[in-house]
């Protein structure tokens, strides 16, 4: 697991994820011309998962499901 500290929606949280989740993150994040917290922020506000770590994971699941890009 790694954690890293991040600001999204103007407050400061941890996301604790594998090392493979991460990149999955930093893929979806180059895809979409976005920073990695813009993409975090947007799994954030749409998630039904009542946990940040599990929504994360489960959009870049989706993600590489619907092709990855």
């Amino acid at each position: 697991m790694q954690k890293r500290s991040l600001t999204i929606a103007g407050h400061r949280t941890s996301l604790a994820l594998e090392p493979e989740f991460w990149a999955g993150l930093e893929a979806m994040a180059a895809a979409r011309d976005l920073p990695l917290a813009a993409v975090i922020r947007d799994i954030d506000e749409g998630r039904d998962e009542p946990n940040l770590s599990s929504a994360v994971r489960v959009a870049v699941l989706r993600w590489y499901q619907a092709g990855g890009s």
